[in-house]
Order: C-alpha cells, then sequence, then structure tokens
C-alpha cells in the first residue's frame, strides 16, 4: 500500500512545488573527486545536481548524483523529499518552543547501475529545531520500504552551519543516516559532511555562489552490507569539492 500512496502523494507535491509560487529557493551544481570508495571502484568522479525550496505548504529538497568509477562503470542516484509542514498550515502553534516545526516526512530513493535499478519509499515524521547560528537543523524519522529486502527504520539529522575565520566566510554543512538492521542487512551508519570555503566572495566579490571544500563520508556498514575482514564495507573517504549555487 505505501508502494501506491507515497509515489502519488510525492507527484502531486512536486507538481504542486513546480507550478506553486515558492517563498525561496535554491539549486546548485557540484563536483567530487575521491579515491577511497568502498563497495565498488575505489575512485569515482561525481557530479551533483541539488534543489531546495520553500512554499506555504512545507518545503522539498532534490539531488541527482551521476557518478563514474575508475573502472569506467556509471551509477545515477536520486532522492526526492518533500515535507509538509503542519505549523505552516495552522495544524498545530509552536510558540517559544525550541522545535520550530513538525512535518510530515516523504522521501523516494531511485538509483540505476549496471547490476540493476531500485525504488525506496520513506514516510514518517520531521522536526525543524531552533538551533542558534544554524541555517537549518532538522531531524527526520522514516519507516523505509526497501525494494528486494526487509522494510526498516531510518533516523536522518541535516544541519547548515554558516561561520566567518576573520573576513573569510565558510559553511559546513552535513547529514547523518542511520538505518536499523533487519534479517536481510546489518545496521548503517552514514555520516557526511562539507567544509567549505566562499570562493565567490573573494575573488568576485559575490557571496553564496562559488564553494571550495572538501567534503568527508564516514560510512559503516555501506548499503547495509555487513563488514568483514574479507569484504570492506567501513568507508572513510575525503573528496575534493567544488559548489557552485544559481
Amino acid at each position: 500500500m505505501l508502494r501506491l500512496i507515497l509515489p502519488t502523494c510525492l507527484a502531486i507535491l512536486t507538481f504542486n512545488a513546480a507550478n506553486a509560487k515558492s517563498i525561496w529557493s535554491d539549486n546548485s551544481i557540484s563536483f567530487l573527486a575521491g579515491n577511497h570508495y568502498e563497495v565498488g571502484p575505489k575512485r569515482k568522479q561525481i557530479i551533483t545536481l541539488e534543489h531546495a525550496s520553500g512554499h506555504q505548504w512545507g518545503d522539498l529538497f532534490y539531488f541527482v548524483d551521476r557518478l563514474k568509477g575508475s573502472d569506467g562503470s556509471n551509477e545515477t542516484y536520486m532522492e526526492l523529499s518533500p515535507r509538509i509542514s503542519f505549523g505552516k498550515l495552522k495544524l498545530i502553534q509552536l510558540e517559544n518552543s525550541f522545535i520550530k516545526d513538525i512535518l510530515l516526512a516523504s522521501t523516494i530513493e531511485m538509483g540505476q547501475s549496471a547490476n540493476g535499478s531500485f525504488n525506496h519509499y520513506l514516510v514518517g515524521i520531521g522536526f525543524d529545531i531552533d538551533m542558534p547560528g544554524f541555517k537549518f537543523f532538522q531531524w527526520n524519522f522514516y519507516r523505509r520500504n526497501n525494494d528486494n529486502r526487509d522494510d526498516s527504520w531510518q533516523l536522518t539529522q541535516a544541519w547548515s552551519l554558516p561561520f566567518t575565520l576573520g573576513e573569510q566566510s565558510w559553511r559546513y554543512d552535513g547529514f547523518i543516516d542511520w538505518s536499523s538492521s533487519t534479517n536481510q542487512a546489518s545496521a548503517s551508519l552514514n555520516f557526511t559532511s562539507q567544509l567549505k570555503w566562499d570562493l565567490g566572495q573573494f575573488t568576485w566579490q559575490t557571496s553564496n555562489e562559488l564553494f571550495l571544500g572538501i567534503e568527508y563520508v564516514l560510512w559503516r556498514n555501506k548499503f547495509g552490507i555487513r563488514n568483514t575482514p574479507q569484504f570492506d564495507t567501513h568507508e572513510d573517504n575525503v573528496n575534493l569539492l567544488i559548489k557552485y549555487h544559481f
């Protein structure tokens, strides 16, 4: 039932988001390169397109990764995540609270490679937290409906922290995904963060457009595959990052 309901809701929300005037929006394209990937080729280059926007009904985030491995393999991965805001729809009132909003959170994960394709559907509850200094700080708790394996639970934290060092502007963004174990998969932890210097402000005096930095990925039991001496699925990976917002 979830496989029927959630894609329909996602399609309706995405259509509304595309046709309704947004409160705010941000688009970006990134290039990453790293040499310490696990589960597949060690070296990969990735181009990522991202979109984030706020609307009267909630918010929308999606990204598309195109990955090219050193062995010539290619992968495409996408996540689409609309969230419906109970606060914006006047269903709840949160005044003088560290919780800024409560939302119906949903995500569809789509992947395609030479090994096949998959669609995972996630639905749950989200919380926007009032954290001083942060651009945003949120928690989302999902029930996962997985392709070709047992369903599971996922807890996701995401944040963005702008700061300055001297006269230079920086940003520290990231997320943590924890997925529960099942009879077919081990519990998995993915900690991914980006430390970025505002290169555009330094070079052509335009802030929040061009960033240069690194992305660090710590993954335990990547993709839910149990780490063993014969097959290493614990990833510690540093990527070069260039990101342009438009």
